[in-house]
């Protein structure tokens, strides 16, 4: 089962988000990946989530390379080796993990392919797990609705990351969840910031002692100007634009009663 990101899963048809640079779509099991072969990272994941069908299954699966790419377009196992620096999953194990539980089980492995992965500095603080949370978040909010949402995830793919073993560090992340409201489509954007946890001096990496992850809610024409990622009807169903701010307004978030949904 390898069906991949459903652009019909909400009432509204969300096409998968494009990048501006050439990238290879990957499908897996309810989610795809688009990933930059010279950055060796994804440029876009899409997930659709069921929230109402959503299992809570034990943790299975290993990290590996997706033999459908040559390995040297994929950031793999030796960049995460004897560092300070995570796996970290764009599309989280749990999200596709739903319905039917051998359909369920075998998106949830799935996710552990090296694509789905970016580096992440290590030791998630309280600021990380709320990013970690976000969908969860969404998905009830939603409750109201049908529990349903697609959530797109990937690295600002910036030029002046840090270099690091042949590949360059993202800095940021964006994330954007859709899900279908009562007057339509509504979507939200937010970008982690851990530029504070990562330092390539010397080669080696290490987390500062005082230095955090970032999360913000800002506006998803933010996004798209910082990564040149075209997001089609998600720009317009924006609520935070709704609400009046400003294009270029980032919101620090601490705690999950700070989202505006």
């Amino acid at each position: 089962m390898a069906d991949g990101y459903d652009l019909d899963f909400l009432a509204t048809r969300v096409p998968l988000p494009r990048p501006a640079q050439d990238a290879t779509e990957l499908s897996y099991p309810r989610f795809s990946v688009l990933l930059d072969g010279d950055r060796r990272l994804a440029a876009v994941t899409g997930v659709n989530i069921d929230g109402a069908l959503l299992r809570e299954l034990p943790r299975t699966g290993e990290w590996r390379l997706d033999p459908r790419v040559d390995a040297d377009l994929q950031t793999g196992p030796e960049v995460y080796a004897r560092n300070d620096l995570d796996r970290g999953h764009l599309v989280r194990r749990r999200d596709p993990g739903w319905g039917d539980i051998d359909d369920a089980r075998a998106a949830t492995e799935a996710t552990f392919f090296y694509p789905n992965a970016a580096p992440q500095a290590a030791g998630f603080n309280q600021s990380a797990e709320l990013w970690l949370g976000l969908e969860d978040h969404v998905l009830e909010y939603a409750e109201a609705t049908d529990q349903r949402i697609s959530v797109f995830t990937a690295p600002v793919l910036g030029e002046d990351d840090p270099p690091y073993r042949g590949i360059r560090i993202p800095l940021l992340f964006w994330k954007i969840a859709a899900w279908q409201g009562p007057d339509g489509l509504a979507a939200a954007g937010f970008v982690l910031d851990q530029a504070e946890l990562i330092d390539t001096a010397d080669g080696l990496l290490a987390a500062p002692p005082l230095g955090a992850f970032r999360t913000f809610q800002v506006p998803i024409a933010e996004i798209t100007r910082m990564t040149g990622v075209d997001v089609g009807p998600l720009l317009d169903a924006d609520v935070l634009a709704h609400r009046g701010a400003r294009s270029s307004e980032w919101r620090p978030l601490t705690a999950a009663s700070d989202i505006t949904l």
